[in-house]
């Protein structure tokens, strides 16, 4: 029986916004309330664990603020054998990382690697699977499952 409407092979391509992770800054934060007792268990001189624990504390938080600093971006993955775009810059070498609740998006430009990690909070269900089927039509490198 013929079907009332034109089906279509080529699907829209898939658009992504990433943006820092809440999660992923809570757990910098967490870490960095975490290390001036971390330091108090190692084997470092009595005198020297506190200030390090606080050093390591410092660290820890300026690496979650720069987190936070960081400015979103736009990913757009089309249906076809054209390039990755990322902020409206075609991209080479662009690969997925799949680890569990974690996905990983990696990409060459301008001879630098460069990353986004999506977290749950930032990539739901719903556009992990919009990326998933955009991927399964591309010849784009893949983690082994």
């Amino acid at each position: 029986m013929p079907t009332p409407y034109r089906s279509s092979t080529r699907s829209a391509p898939c658009r992504l916004e990433w943006h820092p992770s809440r999660w992923q800054l809570a757990a910098h934060l967490v870490f960095a309330a975490l290390m001036p007792w971390a330091a108090t268990a190692t084997a470092l001189p009595a005198a020297a664990q506190w200030p390090v624990g606080l050093l390591a504390a410092a660290i820890a938080a300026g690496q979650g603020w720069r987190h936070a600093r960081r400015p979103s971006r736009a990913l757009v993955i089309p249906s076809g054998e054209g390039p990755v775009c990322v902020d409206g810059q075609p991209v080479q070498g662009f690969t997925v990382h799949d680890r569990g609740p974690l996905l990983q998006l990696g990409w060459r430009q301008d001879g630098r690697r460069h990353a986004c990690l999506f977290w749950p909070d930032t990539l739901p269900p719903p556009r992990r699977r919009e990326l998933r089927l955009a991927l399964q039509a591309r010849p784009i490198s893949r983690s082994r499952p």
